[in-house]
Order: structure tokens, then sequence, then C-alpha cells
């Protein structure tokens, strides 16, 4: 009669203590982590469609290595073209790594997987689940999205590998993402992440190898890219918010920021700045919605403006401070990319740059609807109890 609920019990708290000891753990030996600054050439890309027809083109011309790394390649039609692109790749004789998350890849079959290695491409999962700390191997998740080919060619943001990112999800519809194309300094920082990851999860050691690092001429774009491994993202949004003096936008598909940074929002406002948030009206994740809702109605109570995508959906992580300095990457303006995932992140320094993603950002401010405090307040018990939930897990969403 007893037995059950000491189970239940005891299982809970062997959850609390796994979660709570490792990251105690991870804390201790991860350490902040940045890159020089660089001299780059980027391209901007927000639509699906374009990003993988130059994507595919860069690694069809490649001559001697294509090394990708993503949170998500799914089973579907674009993703078996592109494992089908890396085969061929193999087949020519080119080195082809390809490393993804096992919780964000779990569609991609086993069969998919055999083929791969069978035909030449260097496969490894990563973050698989570990002891002595499983529940909390098991959460903690590679957010990243590198392409390097060549040595020469980089790419980071936020898009995957799948149909919906085409925008043929009937329910989500039309996605907008923002992801960036490089050539120049950057492209040997990229590589550098990319080594390193490779190395935590296959042992073994590329870093040292100077092939996969020739010689690259700088670019016109000054920039400095940001890894963090569940650990000191928060330092580089509070320098972001920190340092804003007019205007501040920030984009993303999850907004659950957590107290210090939202304190640090509050104190911009305070102090004259411009907030602009914009999120999407649809949620691909449960209790995501719901998780946002507490912090929009301060953020509205003190004069920020949100608003919500609707055209689609809005999956873009990006952060404009005033005209200086602009943020690009993986990581989502949430706590889970704050305190849990691995993630990286792009701080561009150019104005004209910053421009055009300006001009890209309120085209997309075009096509949302500004929320009121009403929109963001549950109206019935049903949504109280949503939003309870969601601000309970809000660390794991």
């Amino acid at each position: 009669m007893f037995f059950l609920p000491l189970l239940l019990i005891g299982i809970a708290l062997w959850i609390i203590i796994d979660l709570s000891y490792g990251r105690i753990v991870h804390l201790r030996r991860v350490r902040s982590r940045s890159f020089p600054l660089r001299q780059s050439d980027f391209h901007l890309y927000t639509y699906g469609k374009d990003l993988y027809d130059t994507l595919f083109t860069d690694i069809k011309q490649a001559k001697h290595h294509v090394h990708v790394l993503f949170f998500i390649v799914k089973n579907d039609k674009i993703s078996r073209e592109f494992l089908k692109l890396l085969i061929d790749k193999a087949k020519e004789g080119i080195e082809v790594r390809l490393l993804l998350d096992r919780l964000g890849s779990h569609h991609l079959s086993n069969e998919a997987i055999r083929s791969l290695q069978k035909h030449g491409v260097s496969f490894s999962f990563c973050h698989k689940v570990k002891f002595p700390f499983p529940f909390f191997s098991a959460n903690q998740r590679n957010h990243r999205k590198i392409t390097v080919i060549d040595g020469k060619i980089g790419y980071i943001g936020g898009f995957n590998i799948g149909e919906e990112y085409l925008g043929h999800n009937e329910r989500l519809g039309l996605w907008r993402d923002y992801h960036l194309r490089l050539t120049g300094e950057g492209v040997q920082d990229l590589q550098k992440q990319f080594l390193h990851d490779w190395f935590d999860d296959t042992n073994q050691n590329l870093l040292v190898a100077s092939l996969y690092f020739p010689k690259q001429q700088p670019g016109t774009i000054q920039h400095q890219f940001i890894p963090t491994d569940g650990a000191y993202l928060q330092h580089t949004f509070l320098h972001l918010i920190e340092g804003a003096k007019k205007e501040l936008f920030i984009g993303t598909p999850y907004f659950i920021p957590g107290r210090k940074i939202m304190n640090a929002l509050l104190e911009a406002r305070k102090r004259g700045v411009q907030i602009t948030i914009l999120v999407p009206e649809k949620a691909d994740h449960a209790l995501v919605r719901e998780a946002k809702f507490p912090y929009c109605r301060k953020l509205i109570q003190a004069g920020c403006n949100i608003y919500a995508f609707q055209q689609g959906f809005f999956h873009a992580k990006v952060i404009i401070v005033d005209d200086y300095i602009c943020d690009i990457g993986t990581a989502n303006f949430d706590m889970r990319s704050l305190y849990i995932n691995h993630e990286i992140n792009c701080l561009l320094y150019d104005k004209h740059f910053i421009q055009t993603v300006r001009n890209k950002f309120h085209k997309d401010l075009g096509n949302a609807s500004l929320l009121s405090f009403k929109d963001v307040s549950p109206h019935s018990l049903i949504d109280r109890g949503k939003e309870w939930i969601g601000t309970i897990l809000a660390f794991f969403l």
C-alpha cells in the first residue's frame, strides 16, 4: 500500500539530486570562453530555401572536408537529400564529419546512420546520456549549429535540417529564422569549436591538424564568436542590455529570461531605453507560450513593446543594441539556453551590416501584432494552470 508512494518519492528525490549535483559538477569544470575579435564577410539568410540552396552548393564544391554540427536533422525528404549529399562527398574521397545532438536528432533512423558510416561519413551523436548523472546529462543538449567547408566557409545560426524549416509544416506555416554564412578570419573559430565538440564526443583530437586551418584573408566586418557550455551566456546578455543607450531589439522564439536578465531589462527601460521584443504567436513546444506571459506583463507595464509574429513561426535569435552591436546565433532568450544548453553566438560590430539586420527585423515586425496586457493575461483556470506549470518548469522548457 505504501510502496508505490515511497517509490515515487524516491524517484523524485533521485532526479532532484541528479540534476542539482550534475550541474554543480559541470560548473566546476566549465570555463568562460570567447574567441578573439576577427574580420570576416557575412551574408544573412532568413528563409530556409535560400539557405539550403547555398549550403548544399557549398558542400557540393568542397575539395577537402565538410564538418557539420546540427541540433536537429530529421528523417524527411530534405533531410534525406542532405544526408545523400554528405554520402556523395564521402564517396569522392572528401572527409565528411557529421555530429548531431542525441535527443534533438532522435528521428534519424539507425538505417540512415549505418548508411552514412558504410559510405565513409564519420558520424557521432553528441551529449549521450552518461552516469553518474543520467538525468542532468539527458537534459544538457548541444544546441549549436555549425558547418565548416574546407576551413574557408562557415555557417552559424538558427536553422536545422528538416521540411518544417522550408515552411512545409501545416500548423506552423512559414518558418522565419536568421542564419549567417561567412568567409574570412572567423571561419577558424567555428572550426575550432566544431573540432572541440568532435573531440568531446569521439575522443579524436584534430585540433592540432593545421590542414583544417588554412590561412584566410581578413574580411570587412569585425565580429567575435562566443561559445557557451551551459554557463556564462547570461554575462553576454547582461553586457548587451546594460550597454544599450537608446534602443534594444530582441527576437526570440522562447522568451523566458529569468530574474537577473529581467531586472536588467526593467532597469534599461527606467533609463529611457526603447525596448522592442518579437516572439512567435504560435508555439512549437508545450507551455513555452504560457511560461513567457508573466515576464511579458511586467515588461508591458514598464512600457516595452512586445510583438507576436503572425505570418508563420518566428525562430530567429537576435539582439540589436542601438546601431553598434548585433548578436545572432543559436541561443534563445530562455533559461535553457542560458543555463543548460551548449550554444554559440556571434557579436557583430559593423554599422552597415547591423542596418541590414535591422531592416530584416523591421520587416518581421510588419508581419506581427502588438500585444496588450490583456493578450498576455490568463483568461481561465486552465490558462492559469498552464502558466503556473510553465513557470515551475521554465528551467527545462
